[in-house]
């Protein structure tokens, strides 16, 4: 029994009264102020539809990398911005999703939208779909910059999530405006302990995370 609990609690085979596993956080208890929009608790994403493992729009993080992203979000609040949340912690089943997803060459119902220059089946080589996911060690979030003022989001010169070189973070061919929005959030989440991922602008994942090694599937609730 005891063997059991253990594994609920870190790899999710079941929920425990609702409870997150220990070490796990919901992002807006601790930062309020912050933008949640979980794109795959919708289908406003390149599968068009909800996600497995999403059930709620309840942005999830360790209690590590949330501490780290209140840093950020103050800082930001002196500038009038705030960080909005496009993805944090990510069920591994939700990445098994994906992965189905992508064997079905048949289903391409938002190429135009997502990945209009890349062959359905070159995903995983070109690295924009794996088995494994950072998010779902907890502590690798996707993110932009919300305007307070108008309540937009900045101009990144790409939009989320989309498979192609637009949304490399040195990608020339955008507008100065577009490279000095990018800039400001690649320097503020680098100031506050995150790395990036080269390939995706909004992609951070928190500097000598708690879980490097454990790939959690708990839903997300």
């Amino acid at each position: 029994m005891r063997v059991r609990l253990f594994l609920i609690l870190i790899f999710g085979y079941g929920s425990c009264l609702g409870q997150l596993p220990t070490g796990f956080v919901y992002v807006t208890d601790s930062i309020p102020t912050i933008k949640v929009e979980l794109r795959y608790c919708s289908d406003n994403n390149f599968l068009a539809s909800i996600v497995d493992g999403y059930e709620a729009e309840m942005a999830i993080l360790t209690a590590q990398a949330t501490k780290a992203l209140k840093n950020v979000q103050n800082e930001l609040a002196g500038q009038n911005l705030s960080i909005k949340i496009f993805d944090s912690y990510r069920p591994q089943r939700a990445v098994n999703h994906f992965i189905r997803w992508a064997k079905d060459l048949n289903d391409t119902i938002n190429k135009s939208s997502f990945y209009p220059d890349v062959a359905k089946q070159h995903l995983f080589r070109e690295e924009y779909i794996a088995s494994r996911s950072g998010h779902s060690r907890g502590s690798t979030l996707d993110i932009t910059l919300v305007d307070l003022k108008t309540n937009k989001e900045l101009d990144m010169g790409s939009t989320y999530d989309f498979f192609g070189s637009e949304s490399w973070v040195d990608y020339e061919q955008i507008t100065p405006k577009q490279k000095e929005n990018r800039m400001l959030l690649q320097t503020v989440m680098l100031k506050h302990g995150f790395r990036n991922y080269p390939k995706e602008w909004w992609h951070f994942t928190l500097r000598g995370e708690p879980f490097p090694d454990t790939y959690f599937d708990f839903i997300v609730e």
